[in-house]
């Protein structure tokens, strides 16, 4: 068996503090699904040589796992190099008909991206990454990759330090696992973040995800008071000021929250 790099060891550091039989987990599944998650915007096409660099696994696992795949209809070959096809929809459509969450979150960021003619977004947390399980824009298409399944760094989004704000210890540090731009100094100032954001209840974050951007979330709990996703409204600063953000969009989304609790199982 190939050695493990420092990545693999670290998901198995990861995985031996959750599960409870080493027995009952699957690095072959979970290496194939690495493969089918490393394309990305800018790398749409990958060798299996492009992808064990990336991944840090060796070309012989990468080689069986894109074989796999190819056979089960998720990725397409195309001379020496492989793509994604259409039936990884399939995985997302699952997932979005059958979460309650989605269903009732749509029409409500809907409503507030028409409200302040400003982005809106619910996500939910996903190891180092927020990911958007609602989306809207007002009266304009979404630019391709950037609706739902799009996800943002959680340390630095408004979206994600709600999300982060609700798990504590081990767990936090067990989701900012993966994040590469975290060393000790910058979880340390993160932590003090974070507990701010718990203490006042939203986030407010500017310019960290992109230049000129800025946005305010909130948490949304279910009727048990159980966090499980955030919302936020995002906007650019000439669009929305600091003090618009802050004084208008916040105390909405949070009515918005208290309103949605009853409804979200």
């Amino acid at each position: 068996m190939a050695k493990l790099n420092s990545r693999d060891e670290a998901r198995r550091a990861t995985r031996e503090v959750e599960a409870s039989s080493r027995a009952d987990y699957s690095e072959a599944l979970e290496r194939g699904l690495l493969v089918l998650t490393a394309f990305e915007e800018g790398e749409e096409r990958l060798t299996q040589a492009q992808l064990a660099r990336k991944l840090g696994l060796p070309r012989a696992t990468v080689r069986r796992a894109l074989l796999t795949l190819a056979h089960l209809g998720y990725v397409v070959a195309e001379d020496r190099a492989y793509r994604l096809a259409p039936k990884v929809l399939t995985l997302a459509s699952g997932y979005l008909t059958t979460n309650p969450v989605s269903r009732v979150l749509q029409p409500v960021c809907d409503a507030l991206a028409e409200d302040f003619q400003a982005s809106c977004t619910a996500a939910v947390l996903d190891g180092p990454v927020a990911v958007m399980i609602a989306r809207a824009l007002p009266r304009q298409s979404l630019a391709i990759g950037q609706g739902i399944g799009f996800q943002v760094p959680a340390a630095r989004s408004a979206l994600g330090r709600v999300l982060l704000a609700g798990v504590e210890g081990e767990r936090r540090r067990r989701h900012l696992l993966g994040d590469e731009m975290l060393d000790e100094e910058s979880m340390i100032q993160l932590e003090d973040t974070l507990s701010q954001v718990a203490t006042q209840g939203y986030a407010y974050v500017a310019h960290e995800v992109e230049a000129g951007f800025h946005s305010v979330a909130v948490p949304l709990r279910r009727w048990d008071d159980t966090l499980i996703a955030a919302l936020n409204v995002g906007a650019s600063v000439e669009r929305l000021s600091r003090d618009e953000m802050l004084d208008r969009v916040l105390p909405a989304l949070q009515a918005t929250a208290r309103k949605l609790q009853p409804q979200l199982v």
